[in-house]
């Protein structure tokens, strides 16, 4: 194997791969990066078995071949080459690399040796924009939850519709949705739960590209495909497992009807839950009182050790001017909804003491976060 690269293509794939090849003691290749070379293309690749990615760069290749070297030592070498051209050639599972004055040799692998990550070649091809995606994914990711003894709740509801793709994730204790529209939609519904890590790398990996991903589903796995802009070659392959199990009927959960329906300004009413929560204690508990004589709510929180707060917001109130009621949230699961808010104004549907609470954009409608409520012991 023999190529010479820039620099910049070359430490751009291995930032990409690099994610997921870390420390693995039951079997060290995992801590390696299989280099391919193959035509005018340069193919590295990583796995921890669960998740694989792959990354093709177009190189000036001078002989065909592969080699597996540590992750590890090759990112760090690279990273502090100077920003020109670099030869690489392997020669008897030894890595030589030169960029200007500086030559080192790092000791690789046989390529055999390195787990085959799989190719899913399915006829069915879903296509949707890398940002809506990536913004969607990142609306709702973080309320999975890694649950052995519910396995099905601890990563993304991905719900391929032919109306768009529905996004869901819950905890148990909160459930946020996100509905987007596709490219290209699917034939057929097709439904999957990727495990939350696939989740967090996908969006952090495609979260500066610009064009589209092609999408394709196995009974046990799926891979996100971006193509190079000026061919039709892959650029960046993501494969994962999926996670067996069904996923919960959530949608008996999400209130059709409110007690209480109102609009308050987003930002107001985060600072002043985060103002109470500084006498909320080891529980996180603050109050919610809807006050119908001054048009709006009470945010109130009472530590016997530090004190109490009572802060006071108005809000245009939809529906029940006339019901008054106290209700216990963790304040950290309120934040967490309204920062997903990207709207000036939000909408907060409540339902009681134990009832689903609703928080979501006051004109927006693809984007619905629901917590509920601590019960009163």
């Amino acid at each position: 194997m023999k190529l010479i690269i820039l620099k910049e293509n070359l430490n751009k794939g291995l930032n990409i791969v690099g994610r997921v090849a870390g420390k693995n003691l039951t079997l060290p290749i995992l801590n390696n990066i299989l280099i391919e070379v193959k035509k005018n293309f340069l193919n590295i690749s990583s796995t921890d078995l669960e998740l694989g990615i792959k990354y093709w760069t177009l190189v000036k290749t001078e002989k065909e071949g592969s080699i597996t070297v540590p992750a590890k030592i090759l990112m760090s070498f690279i990273n502090l080459l100077p920003d020109k051209k670099i030869n690489i050639e392997a020669k008897n599972q030894d890595l030589f690399i030169q960029c200007e004055e500086n030559q080192t040799k790092i000791k690789g692998q046989s390529p055999e040796e390195f787990p085959i990550i799989p190719i899913i070649e399915e006829n069915e091809i879903i296509e949707i924009s890398a940002p809506v995606l990536c913004e969607g994914l990142s609306r709702v990711v973080d309320f999975s939850i890694l649950n052995q003894a519910r396995p099905e709740i601890s990563g993304v509801y991905f719900n391929f519709q032919k109306e768009g793709l529905v996004l869901t994730t819950t905890d148990s204790f909160r459930l946020a949705e996100k509905r987007i529209t596709l490219i290209k939609n699917p034939t057929k519904n097709i439904s999957f739960i990727l495990p939350q890590k696939s989740t967090r790398e996908l969006v952090n990996i495609f979260s500066e590209y610009q064009g589209n991903i092609k999408l394709r589903v196995s009974p046990n796995q799926v891979l996100f495909e971006y193509l190079m802009t000026e061919t039709s070659h892959p650029e960046i392959q993501i494969i994962s497992r999926l996670i067996d199990g069904e996923y919960p009927d959530y949608q008996s959960i999400i209130p059709k009807k409110y007690e209480v329906e109102l609009i308050i300004e987003k930002d107001q009413l985060i600072n002043q839950i985060k103002t109470a929560s500084i006498f909320s204690g080891k529980s996180n508990e603050i109050k919610v009182k809807t006050d119908s004589k001054k048009g709006g709510i009470e945010i109130l929180s009472q530590n016997p050790e530090l004190g109490e707060n009572k802060g006071f917001l108005p809000a245009k109130i939809l529906q029940g001017a006339n019901k008054e009621m106290e209700i216990a949230f963790n304040y950290k699961f309120l934040i967490d909804g309204l920062n997903n808010i990207k709207s000036k104004n939000t909408f907060i549907g409540l339902n009681g003491e134990e009832g689903p609470a609703v928080i979501k954009p006051d004109k927006d409608t693809t984007y619905v976060y629901v917590v509920m409520p601590i019960k009163s012991s």
